[in-house]
């Protein structure tokens, strides 16, 4: 071998090292580019999964501080019961679910039934033979689609 061969070998050497080299740092870069960008996704699902539980609290705050009607029923004497409204806000054109009524069911006054928060009402309830007197009645308002149970205390109970 001459000696102008040996630069010529050592430089093929020092080529073939520095492919080497440019190769598996284009590797890393790639796995580095991959893994920045699964990061920056995974960062912007965080964001958006923060911002929905944000819009989520909020709304859930507005809701609680929405005035709502908390209806009560308790025993006065005999057939009389009062309903009450707990609540915060009122209750508007207060119905009761008709087949869960026992055989007698009045109100006192007429037309439809609305009470202010802390307000009450009497209403008379007597059970029958067949249609007594249930543990619970079934009420709906204004702003109530769906009717919620209120229980009925035992008679004897005022």
């Amino acid at each position: 071998m001459e000696l102008g061969d040996v630069p010529a070998w050592l430089a093929l050497a020092l080529s073939a090292a520095a492919i080497a080299i440019s190769v598996k740092a284009q590797r890393d870069g790639r796995r580095s580019a991959d893994a920045s960008e699964r990061s920056a996704k995974a960062a912007e699902e965080t964001l958006a999964d923060q911002r929905r539980q944000e819009a989520d609290r909020r709304a859930a705050e507005e809701a609680a501080a929405v005035p709502r009607a908390l209806l009560r029923v308790t025993h006065v004497s005999r057939d009389l019961f009062r309903l009450h409204n707990d609540g915060t806000g009122a209750a508007h054109n207060v119905t009761f679910v008709e087949e869960d009524l026992p055989a007698v069911f009045r109100l006192k006054g007429t037309g439809d039934v609305s009470l202010q928060a802390g307000e009450a009402v009497d209403f008379l309830m007597a059970g029958a033979w067949g249609k007594p007197i249930p543990p619970q009645l079934f009420a709906k308002w204004e702003g109530q689609v769906e009717p919620l149970p209120i229980q009925v205390p035992p008679r004897g109970n005022a």
